[in-house]
């Protein structure tokens, strides 16, 4: 990754401020982003970003964050994600069904405002999701990046579209009816009966007492990423440069740095 500074005022400029004390006195004036040293400050405001929000004590793991905090910032760079958006949800199929395997973080507050179960795929797997598919009526789950869609009233009730951003991986989610919704199934009571949840038929489907909560923080364009580390994976999203770079311009509005702006910036 590029070594960048993120110069203007925002959620991250005042972390940024911090760590950029270790290299101003060896960074001359005016150095551009590209000739800036690998293992940039964005890996800083990524460590910044997980410490504060207590996602190690919540179980959730740091490059399963680091790369869905990436993949936000890749389709917000695309126009994908309203420039007021800061919601991202993160479900780990990594984890067996009995964890609350599910998280939703605002990234400008640095907080998580939900932690709680989530289903997958009756034809995934048992208790820890194995098998994955992007086809109609495999009532498998599907990987990757999704954009949030609309709410609508389905056979679950109140529910929320998905639209799947991989394609190859997830870009059929809308033709194949996956979405969020509320289901009985996903409960503590499921879990000390069967030794897991149960499963949907493919849908990302959330304990009915909190699926309103769901719908009503993350509908609107916002990101979801289904995480799976041992399967064939690869999105155009995970580009790291790019979404250090993105950070950059989006908060700095330019290419170089300036001893100036430090010094503004570390008086704020």
């Amino acid at each position: 990754m590029t070594k960048c500074f993120i110069g203007g005022v925002g959620f991250i400029a005042i972390n940024f401020a911090l760590t950029i004390v270790s290299w101003t006195s060896t960074a001359p004036n005016n150095t551009t982003l590209s000739e800036l040293p690998e293992d940039s400050l964005y890996t800083n405001h990524i460590t910044d970003l997980y410490k504060s929000a207590h996602l190690e004590e919540s179980g959730l793991n740091p490059s399963v964050f680091e790369k869905a905090v990436t993949g936000f910032y890749n389709l917000k760079k695309n126009g994908d994600v309203s420039s007021d958006k800061s919601i991202l949800t993160i479900a780990d199929f990594d984890l067996n069904s009995t964890k609350k395997r599910l998280w939703i973080i605002d990234l400008n507050k640095k907080k998580v405002l939900l932690n709680t179960w989530v289903a997958h795929g009756q034809r995934s797997g048992s208790d820890i999701a194995r098998h994955f598919s992007n086809s109609n009526n495999s009532f498998q789950s599907s990987i990757g990046f999704y954009l949030t869609g609309e709410v609508y009233y389905g056979q679950h009730g109140r529910s929320l579209r998905l639209d799947g951003m991989d394609e190859g991986y997830n870009s059929n989610a809308r033709k194949r009816s996956i979405v969020v919704h509320g289901a009985d199934y996903v409960s503590q009571e499921t879990i000390n009966s069967l030794g897991r949840l149960g499963r949907s038929q493919g849908c990302p489907a959330v304990a009915p007492e909190v699926a309103n909560i769901v719908i009503n923080t993350i509908e609107g364009k916002n990101v979801l990423f289904i995480n799976v580390s041992d399967q064939p994976y690869t999105s155009r999203y995970l580009d790291e440069h790019l979404a250090a770079m993105y950070t950059a311009a989006s908060f700095n509005h330019t290419d170089t740095i300036d001893s100036n702006q430090v010094d503004s910036l570390l008086t704020i």
